[in-house]
């Protein structure tokens, strides 16, 4: 797994005197004045990012690299589940380090991604077996109860992990979750074109998603940065602002069945016990009806949509996000 000075190292630039910035600087160079100034201003409020521990956790046959900020006591840790399918941890750290603050932030990289060990056949993976991870992770750490967030497809390993394991997750957060169906993965091409110009609409409008049904993992991240821009607010207005080009063989695999096949994840919904937040920007190309359609189907879940967000409020309204997501989990609990 890269560290963050290896990533400074690989993108030229030297690593900050503030390790918590080694990733936000290059960001905030390519936002808009707006967007920047309020998410710099966000960040000067905030502790400075924790560093992670990193260790190797075994479960269910596999090492799982698993990355942790310091215990805070009396709080249950909050395991974070990364989307985007083929993409380690560093999707979400340190974008989500203000949380490390109240509570112990654990990320992991599924399986066959970043630092953690594939299957003997990835080509044979299913989203069921990163789901039946999380809990397995859990047990392995020695946790009896955590939190659960996850966001975009991390949103729905989260949820059919949480169905998985309902004494051993308090709360589950999904941001910006995929579906509980598959039905909006058709019309997710068309809608990010419309949200496109000039060299960002040609560079997806070149590319046929009918092709994501095959698991070439090269097509797959290809793909992936394609569609980036289209998940902002005002995709016109990023600066270029990139993933890091990761492939996984194993994440192509998972997306390519889900895509082929379909799914419906309803019945595995309607089995989540933990109190549930959708949060949901407000703006992004997955429409916020997700959300609503996916909490009236979990027995106790609220929707909150977040005004001038895209497919992440964490970067583009993280007053906001981090304030509602803090309370939902400092909240005390009401009972099963």
């Amino acid at each position: 797994m890269l560290t963050p000075r290896t990533r400074d190292t690989l993108h030229g630039i030297a690593p900050p005197r503030d390790r918590t910035l080694w990733l936000h600087q290059p960001i905030e160079r390519s936002l808009p004045p707006s967007f920047r100034e309020r998410y710099a201003a966000f960040r000067r409020t905030q502790p400075r990012t924790p560093r992670l521990t990193k260790r190797m956790v075994n479960a269910r046959g596999l090492d799982f690299a698993v990355f942790t900020s310091p215990a805070v006591p009396g709080s249950l840790p909050l395991a974070c589940v990364t989307g985007g399918m083929i993409y380690s941890h560093a999707l979400l750290w340190p974008a989500l380090s203000p949380l490390a603050a109240g509570r112990q932030v654990i990320l992991y990289d599924l399986r066959g991604r970043g630092a953690s060990q594939a299957a003997p056949a990835p080509r044979q993976s299913r989203v069921e077996f990163d789901a039946a991870d999380v809990p397995a992770i859990r047990d392995a750490m020695g946790f009896a109860r955590w939190d659960v967030l996850g966001h975009s497809w991390g949103g729905g390993i989260a949820m059919l992990a949480a169905a998985r394991d309902p004494e051993g997750t308090r709360r589950l957060v999904m941001v910006d979750a995929v579906g509980v169906t598959s039905d909006w993965i058709a019309d997710l091409h068309e809608a990010a074109l419309a949200r496109l110009h000039g060299r960002d609409r040609a560079v997806l409008a070149a590319l046929d998603p009918r092709l994501l049904q095959d698991d070439n993992p090269q097509t797959h991240g290809e793909y992936s940065r394609a569609i980036y821009p289209a998940y902002f607010s005002d995709p016109t207005r990023i600066g270029g602002f990139s993933p890091p080009p990761e492939t996984s063989q194993t994440g192509a695999a998972v997306a390519a069945l889900l895509r082929r096949e379909g799914y419906d994840w309803r019945p595995d919904a309607a089995r989540v016990a933990a109190t549930t937040l959708l949060i949901h920007g407000s703006d992004d190309v997955l429409p916020p009806r997700l959300a609503h359609e996916t909490a009236a189907v979990i027995t106790r879940a609220r929707v909150e949509v977040i005004t001038g967000a895209g497919h992440m409020p964490f970067w583009e309204q993280p007053e906001w996000f981090f304030r509602i997501v803090s309370q939902f989990l400092d909240a005390p609990d009401l009972g099963r």
